[in-house]
């Protein structure tokens, strides 16, 4: 075994490093002293709804591509192969779904917190466990994906360690705390520049090494590293086509379709179709995002072929690996491994300031304004400032504790993936089931967590006694389910190699991560179901109007129209946006903290524009409702 090899940085890679911190802390600022100068929540919290469709989409993207991602797909295509790049097939629907379903009812309730949905939907108290679930799968997450990059960054260049993680969370946390959303959304589209270009110069660069793109084909094709279609319908192998077009289609919905810190990027669209556009203008920037990740992997194959720098002793982990290759392939060109490591920080800032964002928001709309409805809107923006600010450093606190867990970052990012599945689970059944009621909705919720934790705890058990020496649990390697940075966040899992069939428990515990989200939001919504039929169904009449997606009625429509309305089918979504001629939505009505506070009161013009344009989108997304369900 090697020694671990240290390599290090010049001067031109700590300014470039430098400059990618001050541009972004520079456009929060801006936002803080421009415009509305962020005096009131709606601007802080939501960029006064008027963010135009390409901002919000690259926002969209950089939040799912943290620095998790950039280190864990190279290295998985580097490990595995091709197969896991039959992830883009999900895409499809994984945003057409959310883009005709999700995004026209939470638009159109004008809510600020995805949360708000569950109270107009089922009651208070499930708001409240939605929304606690949220911050405690969030405040797990961005101690690790703080930390995670810092670490490989460290043992790869000596990279100081604490320096690293100081500059990106304060940093994180002044643009944030200062600029609000609008801050958030324009750093993002800066930083998915910065990991374009980052990602592109290493490709360029190391392909041209390895002696043209024709060259890296060849061995990747010799190495068996290109891989087919496998059609394997077993829920057990990790990664088939069926496992990553399928189940990955769950994976985007529990992050495209509910997720707080997506939801609130489509609610700061001027209107809802810039809102379904923006979801539409993520699928092709994505697919490109999939496909330099699989080119990354096979050009660090083109160079290391089956002599991987891990098996040399060089990296301690795989995360480290993709460090390694890039400090490798770019040791000549001063300043290109400094634009890496600044792609890296951008994925990482991205994804930590939105999850602040996102945390501010639920905790003002959700925890505080129910319960202290007189507040004055200046107070109300200070507190979500001071919140954003708080987040922030909990999360200098987290990525600590994080330090401390060594080998358990494996537990903790599954600990946050678990939640992405039953909170899916949950905004499925009161979106499409009429008849749920919330007594279904807290059991229903309550049973996929538990189901979701079993699972995933019993899969890390099983594979940390399955083999002799224990694999390495690294901070990337990660069972991952619906969560922010899912899809591409996949490092290589130490599969446990020829072994027979399990049965089972066995087998329940070897389900392939891709599965989870699947299988803990369907358990919310089947335990759910039966316990709002056994406690008295929600009757039609009581429902909020505009709560419910008609889609029983779209699939059941050869029954007769008095079976549809015994069954709960006839609640259709476009009758509502009458409701906009006098006032945002009637529901809005139903709750005096805040829901009811948005621009469109003090303009009539707006609202009836949007309901114009949101009309024919809205229709063409039953016609699509029903050939793609």
């Amino acid at each position: 075994m090697g020694e671990m090899v240290q390599m290090h940085f010049g001067t031109v890679d700590y300014v470039i490093f430098a400059v990618l911190l001050v541009a972004s802390a520079g456009i929060g600022l801006f936002y803080a002293f421009s415009g509305g100068r962020q005096r009131t929540t709606q601007e802080f919290l939501l960029a006064d709804r008027s963010m135009s469709c390409l901002p919000v989409s690259l926002s969209l993207l950089a939040t799912f591509q943290s620095a998790v991602a950039i280190l864990g797909a190279p290295s998985e295509i580097y490990a595995h192969g091709t197969q896991y790049w039959f992830l883009g097939c999900s895409y499809f629907l994984g945003l057409l779904i959310p883009a005709h379903i999700f995004i026209p009812v939470f638009y159109r309730l004008r809510l600020t917190s995805a949360y708000q949905y569950l109270e107009l939907r089922f009651s208070k108290s499930v708001r409240i466990c939605g929304t606690i679930t949220f911050i405690f799968q969030m405040v797990i997450y961005m101690g690790v994906v703080l930390y995670a990059p810092a670490l490989a960054l460290n043992a790869v260049t000596g990279f100081d360690l604490w320096g690293a993680v100081l500059a990106m969370g304060l940093v994180c946390t002044l643009y944030t705390a200062l600029g609000g959303l609008k801050a958030v959304i324009w750093t993002d589209v800066f930083q998915t520049v910065v990991m374009f270009a980052g990602q592109l110069a290493v490709i360029v660069v190391g392909t041209q090494q390895a002696g043209g793109i024709a060259e890296v084909w060849r061995k990747a094709e010799n190495g068996s590293r290109i891989a087919g279609l496998d059609l394997n319908p077993d829920p057990l192998e990790r990664h088939t086509f069926w496992t990553l077009a399928v189940g990955g289609v769950f994976l985007m919905l529990a992050l495209y379709g509910v997720n707080q810190a997506q939801v609130q990027r489509y609610l700061s669209s001027r209107t809802e179709r810039e809102a379904i556009m923006s979801c539409y203008a993520v699928f092709p920037t994505q697919q490109i995002v999939l496909t330099m990740s699989c080119l990354m992997g096979l050009v660090m194959y083109a160079r290391y072929g089956e002599d991987s720098p891990l098996d040399k002793g060089y990296v301690k982990t795989n995360d480290q690996m993709v460090l390694y290759f890039v400090m490798d392939v770019l040791r000549d060109l001063p300043g290109l491994p400094g634009l890496f490591v600044a792609c890296l920080f951008s994925g990482a800032l991205s994804t930590i300031s939105s999850a602040f964002n996102s945390l501010a928001t639920v905790t003002m709309e959700d925890l505080i304004k129910p319960h202290v409805p007189a507040m004055t809107e200046t107070r109300a923006t200070w507190l979500s400032k001071g919140l954003a600010l708080g987040y922030g450093l909990v999360c200098l606190a987290m990525a600590y504790i994080a330090s401390l867990m060594g080998s358990v970052l494996q537990a903790a990012l599954s600990i946050f993936g678990m939640v992405g599945g039953p909170l899916l689970g949950l905004f499925c059944l009161g979106m499409f089931f009429p008849w749920a009621n919330s007594i279904g909705a807290i059991v229903g919720l309550i049973a996929g967590l538990i189901m979701a934790f079993w699972i995933g705890i019993g899969s890390i058990v099983m594979r940390m006694s399955a083999a002799p020496p224990p694999p390495v649990l690294n901070a990337t390697a990660l069972p991952d389910m619906g969560n922010m940075t899912t899809i591409a966040m996949t490092t290589v899992i130490n599969s446990i190699t020829t072994k027979p069939r399990p049965t089972g428990l066995q087998a329940l515990y070897s389900l392939s991560y891709m599965w989870y989200s699947a299988h803990n939001s369907t358990t919310v919504v089947v335990v759910g179901l039966i316990v709002s039929l056994l406690t008295g169904p929600q009757k039609e009449k009581d429902l909020t109007p505009g709560t419910v997606y008609p889609v029983l009625g779209k699939l059941l429509f050869f029954l007769p129209e008095q079976y549809k309305e015994k069954l709960c089918c006839v609640t259709p979504l476009e009758d509502k946006s009458k409701a906009f001629d006098g006032q945002p939505y009637q529901m809005a009505q139903k709750e005096s903290n805040g829901i009811a506070y948005t621009k469109e009161e003090d303009s009539s013009e707006k609202p009836t524009e949007e309901s114009n344009a949101a009309q024919p989108s809205h229709r063409l997304g039953h016609v699509l409702q029903e050939t793609t369900l």
